[in-house]
């Protein structure tokens, strides 16, 4: 496998053919430092947005919901969801066969601790209208076709089921934006060297986040794929949002 110094990470980027080819690996390598990269990166604030995250969840979904948390990480979500929800169903996917593996060795502490599963988010095993949850965290920034895996999340979802998002996105002030991508690009870069030997682990999220949407644009997208956004809760000036969307029944 090569190096992921040296891939084009801006052309990866910028086919939808070749982007999950630079993702899935840079996952699998900073899959043991993901967490603490994520608390570092965000000032300690990725604990609240992800409590934030579930507080909707659980204020909106059923009792015994069945959950899937895309792009699942080691877990976070995953967990935090079964705790809050201990009659729900929670199974976590990610196309990271090592960010898989660490999830399921996390001591789980809950009833009805969440499966985890290796698959790709815009192709989900899973027939139409079965799931009553779906939780996201960094995960739509990350796929080849984030539109394609919206409309694959509306697929599996039942009417009037409910999709809570958590991510970053294209801030729509320029300067905002400079700074902001500036920062992560170069602070990236050096925790990437410090960790892994590879700046361009860590030093990705800042083009990611360059060639993504906005939170508006986002929003937009998810009602063209068959969801109403009924909350959007917006940090970091645009930075950072959690969308809050229910598929029309």
């Amino acid at each position: 496998m090569p190096r992921l110094r040296d891939l084009d990470l801006d052309r990866h980027l910028a086919d939808p053919a070749l982007k999950q080819e630079f993702v899935t690996p840079m996952f699998d390598l900073i899959a043991p430092r993901y967490d603490a990269f994520t608390r570092l990166f965000s000032y300690g604030m990725d604990r609240q947005w992800k409590r934030d995250l579930i507080r909707r969840v659980v204020a909106l979904a059923p009792p015994a919901a069945t959950v899937l948390d895309l792009a699942c990480g080691t877990g976070d979500l995953a967990f935090g969801v079964a705790r809050a929800m201990p009659h729900s169903h929670v199974t976590g996917l990610d196309a990271s066969p090592q960010m898989i593996a660490l999830a399921r060795e996390r001591k789980p502490g809950v009833v009805g601790a969440p499966e985890f599963v290796v698959a790709d988010m815009a192709a989900i095993v899973r027939p139409d209208s079965s799931v009553d949850v779906i939780t996201a965290g960094y995960g739509f920034r990350n796929t080849p076709d984030h539109r394609l895996a919206l409309r694959e999340a509306a697929r599996v979802l039942r009417p009037g089921g409910v999709m809570v998002t958590l991510d970053f996105y294209r801030p729509e002030s320029a300067l905002w934006r400079a700074l902001l991508i500036g920062y992560l690009r170069a602070a990236g870069n050096i925790v990437g060297w410090l960790w892994h030997r590879e700046p361009v682990a860590y030093g990705y999220i800042a083009p990611s986040i360059a060639a993504f949407v906005s939170y508006r644009t986002f929003a937009a997208d998810l009602s063209a794929a068959g969801f109403e956004v009924v909350y959007i809760d917006v940090h970091l000036f645009g930075g950072v949002a959690i969308h809050v969307a229910v598929k029309h029944s």
